[in-house]
């Protein structure tokens, strides 16, 4: 028999596998999905208690079906590696059209006949009308449907049999792929099938594809409330109490301590909890995305930006006036940061990759066209002057308070 505590250690160790990567596959994540099978029984009483999240096990794959508490945020774009562009409108696009293409497709295909099918998608009326065009002609169309298909690799949909994606590229070559067909069939997290949707307007299909059923009763709407918050905790860096509606607060005000121990004994997160809302801190600094602070020149920037904007919390600042900073940031730091900071127009560039973080960190929000609000939490990376006793005399040193690694 298991001693209880490695049973509850190993139990958070699949959890926090699955809230980081919600699709395990036996040949990327062989150690995880073992631990998830191992205690799938627990993993799925407690998704779905507490977040409403269906988890489905098998000896190939494990998937947690995680539903979004909100739908508008873009913070958190797909990636096909860690440094690459991030997806915008195209690439996601084209990802849905390959999908389709790879539902229809034999047990093997190529690259080569997946960009044929996806050019014969791309051309219903609907994608023209919407002003989507691809004739994967250019190199960077190319780039684009080859960062689709990493990511397919990525996720175990596809795997690669021969070739090299980048002989694609250059147009020298081909790739052979396996289709994995059960992990196709698991990508979709809707609660009901798009075809299903009637509505025109892209906000209200996206409403209706991630709508759930109405609480008819004081029960199910409590279950509701909580599946919402708990999703909101385990999902966002920060949840900020005037983000929420009245019965949502209030909720959460009456049972944070409740929900934050349950979420605490399942992850091994700890609650911070502050006057403006909640965050559920990860002290392994492994349960994100998004890293800060970080090491060399962006990470460098981000962070100074957070100080400069953490005495600004609430006050509209401008995008001008943050380039002005970076300027001289740049000018103070040129020895130490990578070259070419102070050329023209790097300040607008080492802006935004900055800014594009604290966002996504839920610590500034753009409040108008070119003008950011700095959050609540972003207070944490304050600096201020400690005091140093050194025998008679005391002496000061500037601190920087702890990072928020969620």
């Amino acid at each position: 028999m298991m001693d209880p505590q490695e049973e509850a250690a190993q139990r958070r160790r699949a959890m926090r596998a699955l809230l980081t990567k919600p699709l395990l596959t036996v040949r990327a994540d062989e150690d995880a999905l073992r631990l998830v099978r191992r205690h799938a029984t627990h993993l799925r009483d407690w998704f779905g208690t507490e977040t409403g999240w269906r988890l489905m096990v098998d000896a190939e794959s494990a998937r947690l079906f995680k539903v979004s508490a909100a739908t508008d945020d873009a913070t958190h774009p797909a990636q096909e590696g860690k440094g690459k562009a991030p997806f915008g409108r195209r690439r996601y696009v084209l990802l849905c059209l390959a999908l389709a293409v790879l539902e229809r497709a034999d047990a093997q295909i190529t690259l080569g006949r997946l960009a044929e099918g996806v050019l014969v998608a791309a051309g219903e009326p609907e994608l023209a009308a919407a002003g989507v065009e691809f004739t994967l002609g250019r190199r960077d169309e190319r780039a684009d449907l080859v960062a689709v298909v990493r990511l397919l690799l990525a996720w175990g949909a596809l795997e690669r049999v021969a070739g090299e994606e980048d002989s694609y590229l250059s147009d020298t070559g081909d790739v052979l792929y396996d289709v994995r067909r059960r992990v196709l069939a698991a990508l979709l997290t809707t609660g009901r099938g798009p075809s299903t949707i009637a509505e025109i307007g892209f906000e209200e299909r996206l409403a209706a594809l991630s709508a759930e059923s109405v609480p008819d009763t004081e029960d199910l709407r409590r279950r509701t409330l909580r599946h919402q918050l708990t999703r909101r905790l385990l999902d966002d860096p920060v949840l900020y109490y005037d983000e929420l509606s009245a019965d949502e607060r209030a909720y959460l005000i009456n049972q944070r301590v409740a929900i934050t121990r349950r979420i605490e004994e399942a992850t091994g997160l700890v609650a911070e909890m502050r006057a403006e809302g909640i965050a559920m801190v990860d002290p392994d600094d492994d349960l994100t995305d998004v890293r800060m602070p970080e090491q060399r020149t962006d990470g460098h920037v981000t962070l100074l930006i957070a100080e400069y904007l953490s005495g600004r919390v609430g006050e509209p600042v401008s995008i001008d006036a943050l380039r002005a900073y970076v300027r001289t940031l740049a000018r103070e730091h040129t020895s130490y940061w990578r070259r070419g900071v102070t050329e023209p127009g790097a300040d607008a560039e080492l802006l935004e990759t900055a800014l594009t973080k604290l966002r996504a960190l839920r610590l500034v929000v753009d409040s108008a066209p070119d003008t950011v609000h700095a959050l609540p939490a972003i207070a944490r990376y304050s600096v201020r002057e400690a005091v140093i006793r050194d025998g008679a005399e005391p002496r000061t040193r500037r601190t920087t308070r702890k990072a928020l690694p969620r």
